[in-house]
């Protein structure tokens, strides 16, 4: 594995940078928040990741260790090639994605172009134990946090209506905004109406 690369930056174009390093020009692939800070005729460094395909060998890039790293364990999530993990990490930032995560917050995924509600929800359960904590641990807004007193109400609300455990996740996902908003305006979130806003969307579902 090549897990790094360190040398002139030779050119610089719209997904890509060329490096020499000893007298040979790698081309590797980058995310444009990372382009952004190579320049023509300056030394780089980037942390790389080698993406062995059957008609390819490619080359990612990233401005430090811990991006690589998150790229790499985005990609243990079904349907997710090193395209979607570098274009997630385009969006938002590691511990931003590990907040999304451990916080399951299915909106922040949906931001990325080419993920649904449907394939965040899977990205969240299958990465759940894969990407860690955040690295900066300030503390996450009480009504984001999984184990939020009025999201477990709400689930068991929602199942003791019929409706199966998965489902009544993904509702207490879609109105976790909502929650949000009413934390922050009076202080505790109103279960009552959260549930009624969990049951218009699952009766569009």
């Amino acid at each position: 594995m090549i897990a790094s690369v360190s040398g002139r930056v030779a050119a610089v174009g719209p997904t890509s940078v060329v490096v020499e390093v000893g007298g040979v020009g790698l081309t590797v692939s980058c995310a444009p928040t990372t382009l952004a800070r190579v320049r023509v005729g300056d030394e780089t460094r980037l942390a790389t990741s080698l993406v062995v395909r059957e008609d390819a060998l490619t080359l990612y890039g990233f401005a430090d260790d811990d991006e690589r790293l998150v790229f790499e364990a985005l990609q243990h999530a079904s349907g997710v090639g090193p395209r979607l993990a570098q274009a997630m990490l385009t969006v938002h930032s590691p511990d931003a994605l590990r907040r999304a995560v451990a916080t399951e917050d299915a909106a922040a995924l949906t931001q990325v172009p080419g993920i649904g509600r449907k394939g965040a929800q899977r990205i969240l359960l299958e990465l759940r134990d894969r990407l860690g904590a955040p690295v900066d641990a300030s503390p996450l807004p009480a009504a984001s946090t999984a184990g939020a007193p009025w999201r477990g109400q709400l689930r068991e609300a929602l199942e003791g209506l019929g409706w199966s455990s998965r489902e009544a996740e993904d509702a207490a996902s879609s109105v976790a905004p909502e929650a949000a908003r009413m934390e922050s305006e009076d202080g505790a979130p109103d279960v009552s109406a959260l549930l009624r806003t969990a049951l218009r969307s699952l009766n569009r579902a």
